[in-house]
């Protein structure tokens, strides 16, 4: 039996506040999403999916917010300097740093930033 990833879901507080993270990223998201309660990007092979609170409660039925890091997703950059680019752009937009970049001994740039949702988004180069 083959299986292959198909789909991410976020869910999300803020449609537009999230999805303009991800732009941010370099994810191309139309405007026009930002008022969709689920949205979905393709991503290489696989779908980025963003739902808001409400329409996850219409899915997974009564849930708890959740608390604490339960994901981790990490994006690829082309270049370190690429990478300290995207994350001081993040953080002049105000959005939280959780890891400066720096270069770790297995020989990656790496950093960690927090999305509007509190999860923690790796970037690699």
């Amino acid at each position: 039996m083959a299986v292959k990833l198909k789909r991410i879901a976020i869910f999300v507080k803020e449609m537009e506040k999230s999805l303009d993270f991800y732009r941010i990223l370099g994810l191309e998201i139309p405007e026009s999403a930002n008022e969709e309660p689920h949205v979905e990007v393709a991503y290489n092979d696989v779908i980025l999916a963003f739902d808001t609170w409400e329409t996850a409660g219409i899915i997974l039925g009564n849930q708890q917010e959740p608390a604490g890091y339960r994901m981790e997703l990490a994006f690829q950059f082309d270049s370190k300097e690429a990478l300290d680019e995207s994350y001081g752009r993040l953080k002049e937009r105000g959005y939280t740093g959780h890891l400066e970049p720096n270069d770790t001994p297995w020989g990656e740039r790496y950093a960690i930033i927090k999305d509007p949702n509190g999860n923690l988004i790796s970037l690699v180069a």
